[in-house]
């Protein structure tokens, strides 16, 4: 996620307190490239998603809300929630669906943005 900080000139999340804002996430590679096929950039933005929680301490359980943002989204959907059904728990935060003409770059097809709260560890 540097090269994102570094390019696009904001965090991939912020932390206030014990929640973290997660800003939105695409299916690109590490150099930032988007990728192509609808269930590789599906996969790889639930990867990316998972990686910015990881470092703030979360985990997809840990998500209370979460935003998606779909081009095209008759045409994808169903690949979307295939992935989404095998890779992030089902039903256990809100969820709202948006439709949209375009994201940020040419090709993304998805962009995922929610909220977590980072959960105490106590120790006995």
């Amino acid at each position: 996620m540097q090269n994102l900080a570094k390019r696009a000139g904001y965090a991939p999340a912020v932390m206030v307190g014990n929640t973290v804002y997660c800003a939105g996430q695409v299916g690109r590679t590490e150099d930032l490239n988007v990728i192509l096929d609808p269930k590789a950039q599906f996969i790889a933005c639930w990867e990316n998603l998972r990686i910015v929680l990881e470092a703030a301490g979360c985990s997809f359980q840990d998500v209370v809300e979460m935003t998606t943002y779909h081009v095209d989204m008759k045409k994808h959907m169903d690949i979307f929630r295939d992935v989404k059904d095998t890779t992030f728990p089902r039903g256990h935060c809100a969820w709202t669906c948006i439709g949209v003409s375009e994201l940020a770059h040419s090709g993304l097809l998805v962009e995922i943005k929610c909220i977590a709260i980072k959960q105490s560890s106590t120790t006995s």
